[in-house]
């Protein structure tokens, strides 16, 4: 059988998922194996050392940076708060002597005789890390954290901005055509991830974030409307430490573009069901994709799970997205794959394949110019 391989992003209605969560550094992992968690427990915790913050006490009193040490009312180890003095100068006859208050509260790990520099460390900080697969847990790492695995319906998208959010699917749009406008978000929405269909308008994303969407996911957006509401360029390689308050996520691409039927079909087939939304995306080596992962019922774990298929594999029947025009972002099935190459309108000669559009018609595009959808 002809096939052939290319990459693609996964739609996929039900799959085997499993995810690593780890701590940033060594702490306490709260669950062990075979434990059933839900999205927002916390599976690890670990205390991550204080910010430090150096103060130039010599220049601060204006005295040499061998007398620095002499000017402090405090020592190594002790616990100042936020605006105690801290250091004092002997000044002139006792008189016009200079102070310091603290800028910030923490702990004195050291001062200088030789810089004059006392460092401040900050306050201890807490880090918990949520499961974020509402599934069981399969695997512990003693103090770095667990892996968790579950059975879930699964779709990545082209481009996302914001970390992880939670809620139930509710669906704005009636169809994946229509343009997830402002006036589709309702106060109802408050904590929900929202399901729009072609573009996400920039006033609809403003009101999302106003009524306290958790996340809003749609075919396409402009980069215009994306700039604006971040207020800057995005010119990183990697997102999702963006701070809005709503994740975002378009599955398609940038511009007037639809979400894919069978995309939106998996979204209201699960409508009102909890998910987990990460918009996470990274455009260079080890690519990242955003994704949102829905977790499937008892019912649906039971039921046994069809071979997994070979990963990027192009045959007759494979799901595909027309990356280029003048099919851009159509979506078929592989009719067929022939072994010669064509002649395009270019002029050009290329390896090409027949896709079935969901419309019926069969088109043959280069194979350069689909990506595999994997369902």
């Amino acid at each position: 059988m002809t096939a052939a391989y290319t990459p693609g992003l996964k739609v996929s209605k039900r799959m085997r998922y499993r995810i690593r969560r780890t701590l940033p550094v060594p702490g306490d992992v709260l669950v062990k194996v075979g434990d059933r968690v839900q999205a927002t427990d916390v599976v690890a915790q670990a205390t991550m050392p204080g910010d430090i913050t150096p103060v130039d006490i010599a220049n601060v009193l204006a005295v040499p940076p061998g007398e620095a040490p002499g000017a402090m009312l405090i020592s190594v180890g002790d616990t100042i708060a936020l605006g105690d003095v801290v250091a004092r100068s002997k000044g002139i006859f006792g008189m016009f002597r200079a102070e310091y208050h603290a800028k910030t509260a923490g702990v004195i790990e050291s001062i200088s005789g030789v810089t004059g520099q006392v460092i401040v460390r900050g306050e201890p900080k807490p880090v918990e890390v949520l499961a974020y697969l509402a599934g069981e847990v399969v695997d512990v790492v003693p103090r770095d954290g667990v892996v968790i695995e579950a059975e879930v319906a699964f779709i990545q998208g082209i481009f996302g901005v914001g970390g992880e959010a939670f809620g139930k699917i509710a669906l704005a749009c009636k169809a994946p055509t229509a343009e997830l406008t402002e006036d589709l978000i309702t106060e109802a929405m408050a904590g929900k991830i929202v399901i729009g269909g072609a573009r996400m308008t920039g006033t609809a994303i403003r009101k999302a974030v106003a009524v306290g969407a958790a996340a809003v996911v749609s075919g396409g957006m402009d980069d215009a409307d994306l700039r604006a509401i971040l207020g800057y360029d995005l010119g990183v390689a990697v997102t999702g430490s963006e701070n809005i308050g709503t994740t975002l996520v378009i599955t398609e691409g940038f511009g007037e573009i639809a979400m894919a039927e069978r995309t939106y079909r998996l979204f209201a087939e699960h409508a009102d069901e909890f998910a987990a939304v990460n918009g996470t995306t990274q455009i260079r080596a080890g690519v990242m994709r955003p994704e949102i992962v829905i977790p499937l019922g008892a019912a649906a774990r039971d039921e046994p799970v069809q071979a997994k298929a070979v990963a990027g594999l192009l045959e007759p029947g494979t799901a595909v997205r027309i990356i280029r025009d003048p099919y851009f972002g159509l979506i078929g099935d592989v009719a067929s794959l022939p072994s010669e190459p064509a002649i395009l309108p270019s002029g050009s000669k290329a390896r090409v394949l027949d896709v079935r559009l969901d419309s019926g018609q069969t088109v043959t595009v280069p194979r350069a110019n689909v990506e595999l959808i994997e369902r």
